[in-house]
């Protein structure tokens, strides 16, 4: 499903440039955020489960003395 933007819409987006925009459903009280689609794509497939899963051979590949100790990041 596409919405088209009205003309006050348009502008408001354009005039945020690149930050994020947020949208409000006042029916629900929900926040969605809206972002290019471009930008969309690129997040989706960062998060989509075979992005991940073609990580676990590599990861399978590393040795635990190769880690680095978490205590590193403690009370900071």
């Amino acid at each position: 499903m596409t919405l088209e933007l009205t003309e006050q819409q348009h502008q408001a987006l354009t005039q945020v440039s690149r930050s994020p925009v947020s949208v409000l459903d006042r029916a629900t009280n929900t926040t969605y955020v809206l972002v290019r689609a471009d930008i969309y794509q690129k997040i989706q497939s960062l998060l989509e489960e075979d992005a991940v899963s073609s990580m676990e051979p590599l990861l399978a590949e590393l040795c635990p003395e190769d880690w680095e100790d978490s205590s590193n990041y403690e009370n900071r």
